[in-house]
């Protein structure tokens, strides 16, 4: 299952916003107002939870300066991968799209594919409180 966020840009650098989301700390800051848990875990993980969802653990993976940063679940039960793609606009702005990326069953996929599509939207449109 792929799913990816509007893209929408961003009153920072690529660089300033890759810094910032580089810090497993900001991500509390993208968080829907419905969430019940935020905690961070170790210097590249955090573990969060929405209501009625259960909670999920989430690792960086990857960083490539000032473009990528992948999370990805730190559980094997639901394998998936969180890509915030970062691209420059000019010296102050910046594009970033989220792209999730998950191998599920049909029935799984018929079930989160609603509120995930809505998580990583709200995710995307909270970039500007960073």
């Amino acid at each position: 299952m792929n799913l990816e966020s509007p893209t929408v840009t961003v009153e920072k650098s690529a660089q300033e916003l890759f810094d910032l989301l580089s810090d497993v700390r900001n991500f509390e800051k993208l968080m829907p107002e419905n969430i019940a848990k935020f905690e961070v875990i170790g210097d590249d993980a955090f573990i969060f939870g929405l209501k009625g969802m259960p909670e999920i653990k989430l690792k960086m993976k990857e960083k490539v300066a000032p473009n990528k940063i992948v999370l990805g679940a730190a559980s094997d039960k639901l394998p998936f991968t969180l890509v915030a793609d970062i691209n420059s606009a000019s010296d102050n702005s910046s594009n970033v799209q989220l792209l999730f990326e998950g191998e599920f069953n049909a029935m799984m996929c018929m079930m989160i594919k609603g509120p995930i599509s809505k998580f990583i939207e709200t995710l995307a449109g909270n970039m500007s409180k960073l």
